[in-house]
């Protein structure tokens, strides 16, 4: 028996044992989302968009680590946060993220920076947001996104107005998004709107996969239920490589901080997705059909 036969026959047979993989995932997506909200007060690691403060940008080769480790001793009170903006693996500038939001403390940093590196005037921009703007952006972005997993939801429920097929395609999605956080958390890296945007992309391609499918194995009938389930496999898997291998492609040749965080969120949310869809909601929607049709085939020989 071949390798791929192998796996089908286990998917076949353990559908219902394998559950314990995605259920496992998204209750240590919980504990890590707890644990950030513990220790420091949010959810996510937010971005300077998301919780105000500055955005200095430097666009000439400069000692990224040397200028982290200055300011971090010259500004103890502020969080600073430098990084390097490469082109084909050569820096071409930094950014540094802070949370002085003041002109005194900017004008300071600035200061500290010149002693640091040379660059001229045409060199440097900042941005400032202020920390009620910050607050404001987040509570918008974030309604939004909540306003369009309920729109999602509703859609999924009047399409195929069955309570265990929506909610497992809500299940799934809900899954994508904790589970995607909680990775991102673990990166390191803050969110900001662009995020937020990437998290929003993200619901759109993960009912997608979930809807294509439910609808197979619900609306088709030619073929076993394993049969449907791999037909939609085959194309739903197809539609994630070529997501994904564009998302990485993007990911690995870009040197704007906003395109690498999107691309970081779609990736894992797709790696992610395809454990959710193809593992979980696979096997509710076996359970629930096998269910229904074991309840109607009962009633008949009644």
């Amino acid at each position: 028996m071949s390798l791929k036969n192998k796996i089908i026959t286990i998917y076949d047979a353990k559908y219902k044992q394998l559950l314990i993989i995605p259920m496992l995932i998204l209750v240590l997506s919980f504990a890590q989302i707890g644990y950030q909200l513990a220790t420091t007060g949010d959810f996510v690691n937010k971005g300077t968009s998301l919780k105000g403060g500055s955005i200095i940008s430097i666009s000439t080769e400069v000692d990224a680590p040397l200028i982290q480790a200055t300011l971090n001793e010259k500004f103890r009170e502020l969080d600073i946060n430098v990084r390097s903006i490469t082109d084909t693996g050569k820096q071409i500038g930094i950014t540094i993220e802070t949370s002085a939001q003041t002109d005194e403390q900017i004008t300071l940093i600035i200061g500290a920076l010149h002693e640091l590196a040379s660059f001229s005037d045409d060199d440097i921009t900042v941005e400032i947001t202020g920390s009620s703007l910050g607050r404001s952006f987040f509570r918008q972005t974030f309604t939004a996104m909540i306003i369009a997993f309920l729109l999602m939801a509703l859609v999924v429920f009047l399409y195929f107005r069955t309570l265990v097929p929506s909610f497992a395609v809500i299940f799934a999605v809900f899954a994508d998004i904790v589970e995607t956080i909680a990775v991102f958390n673990i990166t390191g890296m803050e969110l900001t709107t662009a995020g937020i945007a990437a998290l929003l992309m993200l619901i759109g391609y993960s009912v997608d996969t979930d809807m294509l499918l439910t609808a197979r194995v619900l609306k088709r009938r030619e073929g076993t239920i394993l049969e449907r389930t791999l037909g939609a496999y085959t194309t739903g898997m197809t539609m994630l490589a070529t997501t994904f291998a564009a998302a990485f492609m993007a990911l690995l040749f870009t040197n704007s901080p906003v395109v690498r965080e999107i691309m970081t969120i779609l990736i894992i949310g797709l790696v992610l997705d395809a454990i959710n869809t193809w593992i979980q909601n696979a096997a509710i929607l076996r359970w629930y059909v096998e269910k229904k049709d074991g309840h109607h085939a009962h009633k008949q020989h009644i």
